[in-house]
């Protein structure tokens, strides 16, 4: 199911943000046992470097991030590390 999911966040960043770059990462194991990982939802990494992040301040280009997978948070996704970039900043 897990596998699953990681194609499923990585198809909606991919058409929500066209990054040159995404590495999507389940550390959910290394949670076991935590409280939030009781509901089902796992915990990610993600690296992303897109376009759509120039000129943009940090907190925005989480926001996009978020909105790419809106519907999964919380029920899917318990915690999700963002790492987003913009080209000019590879």
């Amino acid at each position: 199911m897990s596998d699953t999911r990681l194609e499923r966040m990585r198809s909606r960043m991919q058409a929500a943000l066209q990054p040159q770059e995404l590495v999507l990462e389940d550390d959910s194991a290394l949670h076991a046992g935590h409280a939030g990982a009781a509901s089902g939802g796992g915990h990610y990494n993600v690296r992303i470097v897109s376009l759509q992040f120039e000129g943009l301040k940090l907190v925005t280009r989480h926001r996009l991030v978020y909105d790419s997978v809106h519907d999964m948070m919380h029920k899917e996704i318990h915690a999700l590390a963002i790492t987003a970039l913009a080209p000019s900043e590879v």
